[in-house]
């Protein structure tokens, strides 16, 4: 069956103390906090902080409302037409999010970026997108959000193998089809997938 969260679970211990973390964090400073922060107060890995995070959006313990500060994330708006996000990981295809060590901010064109959603970008590693222009080494721009439509391009979890990959996406009946963009790939299905952003552009990477 597809699942696309569960909303009805509560918080995990982990989970009630980023909420908490979060909470006296913006109390004292009148921000939130970002996910390098939270991750380093906890020592955890910064996908790992974005896993718990999304988990407690999707319970509704925490919330992105436009014109709100409830965001965990804050864009650093450039005078050059960029914008700041954060680097979390390297998605490879079909393998776990791999962690950097020390992410730091990188500049993507305001373009790519809309008012009221989180964004983060990842590494890809790989050749499985190629034939929709997405490249080993390139960047991708993701939007935070559990669902796509039929054949967008989305990073999905697979709780069952714990991986994630960056797919297209097809509803059937009861599993979902992960097709890649490469005539030497063949697509696959699952029924238990988590969709966690859907891909808003491309950086090329440099040659």
């Amino acid at each position: 069956m597809y699942k696309k969260s569960n909303v009805d679970k509560p918080a995990s211990k982990r989970q009630a103390e980023i909420l908490d973390f979060i909470s006296n964090f913006r109390q004292k400073k009148g921000y939130a906090p970002s996910l390098l922060e939270i991750g380093r107060n906890f020592h955890i890995s910064i996908p790992t902080v974005h896993q718990h995070v999304f988990y407690l959006r999707q319970k509704n313990l925490l919330t992105n409302e436009k014109g709100k500060r409830r965001s965990i994330q804050t864009f650093n708006f450039l005078k050059n037409g960029f914008i700041e996000i954060p680097l979390m990981g390297l998605i490879a295809a079909g393998g776990p999010i791999e962690a950097i060590r020390d992410p730091r901010p990188i500049q993507v064109p305001r373009n790519m970026i809309s008012s009221g959603h989180n964004y983060y970008a990842l590494k890809v590693a790989g050749v499985s997108m190629i034939e929709d222009g997405i490249f080993d080494g390139d960047i991708v721009v993701v939007r935070e959000q559990s669902t796509v439509d039929d054949g967008e391009k989305a990073v999905v979890y697979l709780p069952d193998k714990d991986a994630v990959t960056l797919k297209r996406i097809y509803r059937e009946k009861k599993r979902i089809k992960l097709v890649p963009a490469n005539k030497n790939m063949k697509p696959w299905y699952e029924t238990n997938v988590e969709i966690q952003g859907k891909v808003a552009g491309v950086i090329r990477k440099e040659n």
